[in-house]
């Protein structure tokens, strides 16, 4: 129960330093969305999307799983300030290497993307994909030291600064060279576009948060121990292609659904943008998602040792799965609020909000799972679930958005979760079995989906917007009851809360 308490702790603080970000962030998409309301500037919103979907992709070449490395290696003990001169210094010598690889052939890239006029996006992107992944150990290190506060801090104001920028930008900068159309400023903006200034907030972003973790890397010095490489590269190189797997599942949908949708170039790009925006909709599960990441991968190589571990890793999915029912229905059932958080254009598709809000419960219960090829460093096991479900992705993707556009993207990311999610299970099972509460997982999972087709009936029969808030309400706090009922013991135990549960 102790080692509960601390995970629990430490992701709230993670979660609320992420729920923090990502709201923060979320803030973003109906400034921009509200702002960016005419069909060029929601077509520039699109390859926006399309860019930061290409900055997934490469994140993930630059990092190449070093920060999951720097876990299991902090894990088995030794000498954790030549683990941290190693890998920063591996990371430091790559991103240069790809940086200036990638920059040479920036022309091939804007031909692919579709941004042939802009070759400058490419050079922005790269800066904040290296940057980027100058700041990955800084960070791994301070969630290895179980120090969330500064991570919480640090987060927060990275995104602080790009609010902060992309106001500026493309919301008071409009009127400032109005009044003065003849400044230095206004000619450097007018030569510039949306996307540009997006970018350059990004930049900002990225560049504030390399500062603040300072004092996590200025001790860094260039050293490289090849042998300890060697092993550190050999347990992480399976990454590459377990992240790139994944950012196929996650991401390729857009530039997908930009090429292959029978619309104009310009309604292609729209198409993109309506359904970005849809997708930040379901941003509310990626917040627990994430903030349960941040505590669990050093949490889970930290207990791998201990007898109990699997009995532990047991309880922590039945309460993470709960937390990811509650977060669906929290979205699903109150569609009619979350839908102002973005700009009344972008609302059109909005019925593949729940596609993608079950894809991330699924998505979310496959990173609880996928802790035992990492433990057990069997991670080709990793890789070959990953290509699965980016194998189902492009099948899903290329054979049916001609026919159902963006809801063709929404299915094929709950098929492809779904997909890696049982595999995984399957595998876990076989090679690192783990005591699941599997029939109560089930239930909970049934229930929760009980509770929104239960609410899409109701709304099939009133328009009236309070009946059908009302009835998410009874809903969802019918699904917190049951669970009280059901986990009412250990509830009692908890701090707090436990004096509550009679």
């Amino acid at each position: 129960m102790t080692s509960l308490k601390k995970l629990a702790g430490e992701t709230i603080w993670y979660g609320l330093s992420n729920i923090a970000a990502k709201f923060l962030n979320v803030l973003l998409t109906p400034i921009i969305t509200y702002i960016l309301r005419s069909d060029m500037q929601r077509s520039e919103y699109g390859d926006f999307s399309v860019l930061f979907s290409c900055i997934s992709f490469i994140n993930i070449v630059y990092t190449y799983g070093m920060e999951t490395a720097y876990f299991r290696f902090s894990a088995r003990g030794g000498d954790k300030d030549k683990l941290f001169q190693t890998t920063f210094t591996s990371l430091a010598v790559s991103s240069v290497l790809l940086s200036a690889l990638i920059i040479y052939f920036r022309n091939a890239v804007c031909t692919f993307t579709g941004l042939d006029n802009h070759p400058e996006y490419i050079n922005i992107c790269v800066a904040i994909v290296a940057i980027d992944t100058m700041s990955a150990i800084p960070f791994a290190k301070l969630r290895q030291e179980g120090r969330p506060k500064k991570y919480a801090f640090t987060k927060v104001a990275g995104i602080l600064v790009n609010i902060f920028a992309t106001i500026y930008f493309i919301y008071y900068s409009p009127q400032k060279v109005a009044e003065f159309p003849t400044s230095r400023y206004s000619v450097w903006y007018h030569a510039n576009t949306d996307v540009g200034f997006l970018l350059l907030a990004n930049l900002a972003q990225s560049l504030v948060t390399f500062l603040l973790l300072y004092k996590e890397w200025n001790s860094w010095r260039f050293a490289f121990d090849l042998p300890l490489w060697r092993r550190i590269f050999a347990y992480s190189s399976p990454m590459i292609i377990i992240g790139l797997g994944g950012m196929v599942n996650e991401t390729i949908d857009r530039i997908m659904l930009r090429k292959l949708v029978p619309l104009s170039e310009l309604q292609a790009k729209i198409e993109v943008g309506n359904y970005s925006a849809d997708y930040k909709i379901a941003i509310f599960i990626t917040l627990f998602i994430q903030a349960f990441k941040m505590s669990a991968e050093p949490f889970f190589f930290s207990r791998s040792t201990e007898k109990d571990a699997p009995k532990t890793y047991a309880r922590v999915m039945k309460w993470f799965v709960i937390t990811l029912c509650i977060a669906f229905l929290f979205t699903a059932l109150f569609l009619d609020i979350w839908k102002y958080f973005i700009g009344p254009q972008y609302r059109n598709d909005l019925g593949v909000v729940p596609i993608l809000l079950a894809a991330n419960v699924a998505l979310g219960i496959y990173y609880n799972l996928s802790v035992w090829y990492k433990i057990t460093d069997k991670m080709y096991f990793g890789m070959i679930v990953t290509l699965v479900g980016a194998a189902i992705t492009l099948f899903i993707n290329f054979r049916y958005i001609p026919v159902y556009g963006m809801y063709a993207c929404a299915w094929a990311t709950l098929a492809a979760y779904g997909s890696m999610m049982v595999l995984s299970y399957v595998l876990g099972q076989h090679y690192y079995p783990v005591p699941y509460f599997l029939r109560k997982l089930l239930a909970y999972l049934s229930f929760m989906l009980g509770l929104f087709f239960l609410e899409q009936w109701v709304k099939h029969f009133t328009s009236n917007v309070p009946l059908r808030l009302a009835s998410g309400a009874v809903l969802f706090f019918a699904f917190i009851r049951f669970i009280a009922l059901i986990e009412k013991k250990e509830l009692q135990g908890l701090p707090v809360i436990g004096k509550y549960i009679r």
